[in-house]
């Protein structure tokens, strides 16, 4: 077999006994919330700072 391939049979008719009760809910550190920060650089100082890092990169 190549690569990606796979064996079809082994597809069909899977009996997965999963306790839903265990499974992980993505939903349970959900944060309907607001954030905010104060600095006291201006927006250029902001923009600048902005810059000199995609410039690192």
């Amino acid at each position: 077999m190549g690569f990606g391939s796979y064996d079809e049979s082994e597809q069909k008719d899977q009996d997965n006994d999963i306790d839903e009760d265990e499974a992980v809910n993505v939903h349970n550190n959900d944060h309907d919330g607001d954030v905010s920060f104060e600095s006291d650089a201006d927006q250029d100082e902001l923009i600048g700072r902005l810059d000199e890092m995609r410039d690192e990169e």
